[in-house]
């Protein structure tokens, strides 16, 4: 198994989980996109420990391939999964501004206290 990853993918749930940085053991399921997830090059993938300490470990195989990097494994660019997640925890990061009320604070007093709604994340 991968040590020190800095991000775990798995594909059964469809859970990406930022284990490193800000928001680090932040996981979030991914279910909105089937096309993402059923694209061939994935089927035989079990998860995926991205940005590990052992690099030949990163890419664990479903069958008994042995588990290989993901630039070996040829998956393509992972950012797309960081991209994911990015968006996933934008919108949480909203929510949680949207629902943190004060009775009878303006919106003006909202920001002050807050600092504005966040509008962007990037890992």
């Amino acid at each position: 198994m991968a040590t020190n990853a800095t991000w775990s993918v798995i594909f059964d749930d469809k859970t990406i989980v930022k284990q490193a940085g800000d928001a680090a053991g932040t996981f979030y399921v991914i279910d909105d996109d089937d096309t993402f997830w059923n694209q061939s090059k994935f089927s035989n993938i079990w998860a995926v420990q991205y940005g590990t300490s052992v690099t030949s470990d990163e890419v664990e195989y479903r069958d008994t391939t042995p588990h290989s990097s993901w630039a070996d494994a040829n998956l393509g660019n992972f950012q797309d999964f960081i991209d994911k997640w990015d968006s996933a925890h934008l919108l949480n990061l909203q929510s949680a501004w949207d629902d943190n009320n004060v009775e009878g604070e303006t919106s003006e007093e909202k920001i002050e206290r807050l600092g504005a709604r966040p509008t962007s994340y990037s890992s």
